[in-house]
């Protein structure tokens, strides 16, 4: 009878000779993450629409040792994301680990919420990561029998928010990522392809600049149990885990990173 060899945790974690795919790694939660499995031996392509910031990033990312290919991409058009999946397959000659960090927000109340602002995140903040996520998954995971699908939720999840940010697209089309998760967890776990996804809570952002100008950092630290907003580490640790054979038995799962702010009730 063959001994199974149990690994360590630090062998658990460890994705020296895998790949990894992730959208707007560009800067800020994207680059956080690209980071981490970048430090943790995975060979990176990374996407932006904008290459200044790409590459920016992709030195920073060099200069800590790390193995990085841009790839300026808009994944709000169609042709783009399929032209992704066929450079990544090309570049890295598999994908073990996507992703799906891109998307786009639209502030407004739901009366006067316009089809042009509900048309932009549902598109790229769940058409088109469908559509990445199946042609990888067909083309590179499910052939091979493996795979680690990471998909970037929302706090905003759960509901919405009358107080600091209307935001109905942005909020459903990210309620729609979590069940897409769960669905497609169902669906590929028969061929060792987990699927899980994150909700982080406040993180100093681009996307979040509306609500740290608007509300300022320490207010929204104050309301948040931990007293702090996400900060260039908060990911790190929730990436690696569902990218790595640490979480190989953790599928379809939504972990929130957001300093408890979930965990309160409102009123």
């Amino acid at each position: 009878m063959t001994e199974t060899r149990v690994r360590t945790v630090q062998q658990l974690f460890d994705l020296s000779g895998k790949t990894a795919l992730i959208t707007g790694g560009s800067r800020g939660l994207g680059l956080q993450m690209a980071e981490a499995l970048g430090e943790a031996g995975a060979r990176l392509v990374i996407t932006a629409r904008k290459e200044g910031e790409l590459q920016q990033a992709c030195a920073h990312l060099r200069e800590a040792g790390i193995q990085v290919t841009p790839m300026v991409t808009d994944l709000a058009r169609e042709e783009e994301v399929l032209s992704l999946a066929e450079r990544a397959l090309e570049t890295l000659g598999q994908v073990d680990i996507l992703v799906n960090n891109a998307g786009a927000t639209w502030g407004g109340a739901a009366e006067d919420y316009p089809l042009e602002g509900w048309d932009k995140v549902m598109t790229l903040n769940l058409r088109h990561l469908f559509l990445l996520t199946r042609e990888i998954g067909r083309r590179s995971m499910i052939p091979r029998r493996y795979g680690r699908v990471v998909n970037i939720a929302s706090n905003a999840a759960l509901g919405g928010n009358r107080e600091f940010m209307q935001a109905v697209g942005y909020n459903t089309s990210k309620g729609a990522v979590v069940t897409f998760t769960r669905a497609l967890a169902a669906e590929w776990g028969a061929y060792n392809i987990t699927v899980n996804a994150i909700g982080p809570g406040v993180f100093p952002s681009k996307m979040s600049r509306y609500l740290t100008e608007r509300h300022g950092v320490d207010d929204l630290a104050a309301r948040v149990p931990l007293n702090q907003v996400g900060d260039e580490e908060g990911l790190k640790g929730a990436v690696l885990l569902f990218a790595s054979d640490a979480g190989k038995h953790t599928t379809g799962q939504f972990l929130l990173v957001d300093g408890g702010a979930s965990a309160m009730i409102a009123g």
